[in-house]
């Protein structure tokens, strides 16, 4: 997984902190973290193409969430950034080379249902937890966090 779920899933908190009021750029968002503006904003961007964020234009422009937390998943910003592909793909090795069977293997290949087991377990998981969930386990470890975030990005 990229790091720009990451980045993304930091920037839909402190755009939660900041207020759904206030738009803030991606060059704002990207400096509180020392992250590259041109590709946080990427990130920003799929976020809006997935209706996780809306985008303002103008002076007072930026981003803002387009829905509350607890309507947005972990796993809608890991599909967002990452794409609905699974994360293994079974390319049927067992069936080349010098040790392959002849013919098409009948079953299913045991490391592809390994894995596909795995990915359902973790996909569930991340669909299971809203950002609400996140924010709420973020204040508890962080408890100055959001004052700390619309301190240093609110323009209110």
């Amino acid at each position: 997984m990229n790091e720009g779920v990451e980045w993304a899933l930091h920037s839909c908190l402190n755009l939660a902190w900041v207020g759904e009021e206030q738009a803030v750029t991606a060059a704002r968002l990207a400096a509180y973290h020392e992250l590259p503006s041109a590709y946080l904003n990427k990130q920003l961007q799929a976020l809006v193409r997935a209706g996780i964020l809306t985008s303002v234009c103008g002076p007072k422009g930026g981003f803002r969430l387009a829905r509350p937390l607890d309507r947005i998943t972990v796993m809608d910003v890991v599909v967002a950034i990452e794409g609905p592909d699974d994360a293994f793909r079974c390319t049927e090795i067992r069936g080349k080379g010098p040790g392959a069977a002849p013919g098409k293997p009948d079953a299913e290949c045991a490391i592809a249902g390994a894995m596909g087991r795995a990915e359902l377990a973790w996909r569930r998981e991340l669909a299971a937890q809203t950002l609400d969930d996140v924010r709420i386990q973020a204040e508890r470890q962080a408890p100055t966090a959001p004052d700390r975030v619309r301190r240093l990005l609110g323009t209110g």
